[in-house]
């Protein structure tokens, strides 16, 4: 007999199974910078599922080197982190609670930085600075949850902003002499700190066990340090250390500490022009394929796109002076650092609590460490080209070194712009403010030359015919003659041939410009009969100059001056030109302008 079949009635149904439990992210943790830690709490935030996708992206970027290890670069973000996900709640505030990744539309990202544009203004650069750090972190999202997001959204992330206004002038560069300035002082003081270690060294190597022979003899202290890592709280008190220098002093004797950085990377900045979030994320196996006083200098560059993985070739040596010399002494310097940390990271140190630690990332904070620096040094007391005091930014060291590539290489994109593409290298390192002068002198020097070139240099004949000017136009004896008989004078000239003038309509017509045109016209011959006329016409144009704006009265007189005091003048003697001006004063009404003259400047 088979088993009876229990059948429940219609109505009962057994229960539907729960909705999955999400996976809690986190929306509260903590994140270590500089050796104290930082606590990030997003609990209170609406929008949960997005709140812990940020936070998560968040994260991995604080805990990844060489990105955001500034503290107060953390807050920032953070707080574009709150506004963002409290304007999507107030954006769907029916679906806030319910959101998913997947909800999320290319206008909400739009809307969000309309808002920020109309909150600060739309010259300001803070909205896109956020839709950055923005669009950064929800990029990082799709990494973690691929199929997120739908296309339209995973589309808009491919830019940062629609509309907000970004910084397009690039940073100046510094003048020559504060560049000079911050490698010289850079150069000394890693010197400073090359001997501090190396006595430090040789104090430990004569020192005991501090435990069994005291701790009020420095060398026995160091001899500690050696062989037991940097002294921290634990280790021994601070009034016990504080007759030898404190903590932070004698654990610098033997280790670098992070004030000791900044000399270290301004000076590879001064000397390479590397990009300094690279400099900060050097290995210890940087150097390779060094030959005939040269080593290469293996780096990451993680903005650039395709090839991220980069070499530039320096100058190696054994003093500071070259690049390779100075990452090898940090090598040297670092050694009982890296060991300690077991790291591959160039950049160690020790920090103010004795941790021993791989800070790049970056040194942190940075800012506060670069102050104290150029405070330290006197520094801050240099002046910048606007004025004010000078800042140390390693960007900017960086565009000071291309600056002086760029003058070196007399402007020329293809010996200038190695590491760039031409239109970057155009754009940030060529078209800036320091270059300005050069480049309005490059302008000013190429419209001279050309004009030269177009305008052949006036005719200038002594009063027996012969030539005094360097011209090459050839004047036949019958032209020598008109000119000096004065038979076809156009008062400031003679004229070669009135009627085959290269200003005429049509051949055989009369010259159109019979006043100053003449100073410009390949026709004219100038001879010291004209010098009266010439010289007052100077007056006269001297005189303009307290008519009009400078830039009006070059645009109007400049190059006729130009042709009378360089092309014409300059050919006469000191005693001819006395003569002709006491003739041009004796009697103005001979002089008189004509009036197509006073029809051109009326």
């Amino acid at each position: 007999m088979s088993p009876r079949r229990v059948r429940f009635p219609a109505a009962v149904n057994a229960p539907a199974p729960a909705d999955p439990v999400p996976s809690i992210g986190p929306v509260v943790f903590a994140v270590d910078l500089d050796g104290t830690p930082e606590h990030i709490d997003l609990s209170e935030l609406p929008c949960p599922r997005l709140t812990r996708a940020l936070a998560g992206a968040l994260a991995d970027v604080i805990s990844s080197p060489g990105t955001m290890r500034d503290r107060n670069g953390v807050r920032y973000v953070v707080r574009r982190i709150r506004e963002f996900v409290e304007f999507t709640a107030a954006a769907l505030p029916a679906a806030a609670a319910d959101l998913h990744l997947g909800d999320l539309a290319p206008d909400l990202l739009d809307a969000f930085e309309q808002k920020l544009i109309i909150q600060y203004g739309e010259r300001s650069k803070e909205p896109y600075l956020t839709m950055t750090y923005l669009v950064r972190l929800l990029k990082l999202v799709h990494e973690a949850h691929p199929d997120a997001f739908d296309a339209t959204f995973h589309a808009r992330l491919g830019f940062t902003s629609a509309s907000a206004h970004r910084a397009t002038k690039p940073l100046d560069a510094y003048p020559f002499p504060v560049l000079d300035a911050l490698e010289s002082a850079a150069r000394d003081d890693i010197a400073r700190i090359r001997d501090r270690i190396l006595e430090g060294e040789k104090l430990a190597a004569t020192g005991r066990d501090p435990r069994q022979h005291g701790w009020d003899r420095v060398e026995n202290v160091l001899w500690y340090i050696a062989h037991h890592g940097p002294l921290t709280a634990d280790d021994i008190s601070y009034k016990i250390l504080r007759p030898l220098g404190g903590r932070p002093e004698i654990n610098g004797r033997l280790h670098l500490t992070a004030r000791d950085l900044v000399p270290f990377l301004l000076l590879l900045a001064c000397q390479t022009g590397m990009e300094p979030e690279s400099l900060r994320q050097l290995r210890s196996d940087c150097l390779v394929s060094p030959a005939r006083g040269f080593v290469s200098v293996a780096y990451v560059k993680k903005r650039a796109p395709g090839s991220t993985h980069k070499t530039i070739r320096v100058s190696d040596g054994g003093s500071l002076h070259f690049p390779g010399g100075v990452i090898r002494l940090a090598l040297r310097l670092t050694k009982r650092t890296r060991d300690l940390v077991g790291t591959d990271a160039l950049w160690c140190d020790v920090s103010s609590h004795g941790q021993a630690r791989a800070p790049f990332g970056g040194l942190t904070p940075w800012s506060g460490a670069t102050r104290e620096w150029m405070s330290r040094r006197g520094l801050d007391r240099l002046t910048d080209s606007n004025g004010e005091p000078v800042a140390l930014d390693l960007r900017r060291v960086r565009k000071t070194v291309k600056s002086r590539q760029y003058l070196r290489a007399g402007g020329v994109l293809e010996d200038f712009a190695s590491g760039h593409t031409r239109p970057v290298a155009a754009k940030h390192y060529a078209d800036i403010d320091a270059h300005k002068e050069t480049h309005e002198q490059a302008v000013e020097a190429g419209l001279e030359q050309a004009l030269g070139a177009a305008l052949a240099p006036p005719v200038v004949l002594s009063d027996v015919g012969g030539r005094l000017d360097d011209g090459e136009a050839a004047l036949s004896a019958q032209e020598i003659e008109s000119a000096l008989s004065g038979e076809q004078d156009v008062w400031l000239a003679s004229c070669r041939d009135f009627f085959a003038s290269p200003f005429a309509r049509k051949p055989g017509a009369a010259c159109p410009v019979p006043a100053w045109g003449c100073l410009e016209c390949p026709n004219a011959v100038f001879t010291g009969r004209h010098l009266p006329s010439l010289l007052s016409f100077l007056d006269f144009l001297e005189r303009q100059r307290e008519e009009y704006p400078t830039a009006e009265w070059d645009a109007r007189f400049g190059l006729a001056w130009d042709r009378i005091v360089h092309g014409v003048r300059a050919r006469f003697s000191t005693r001819q030109l006395a003569t002709a001006q006491a003739i041009a004063e004796a009697d103005g009404d001979r002089l008189l302008l004509p009036s197509s003259f006073l029809e051109v400047i009326s």
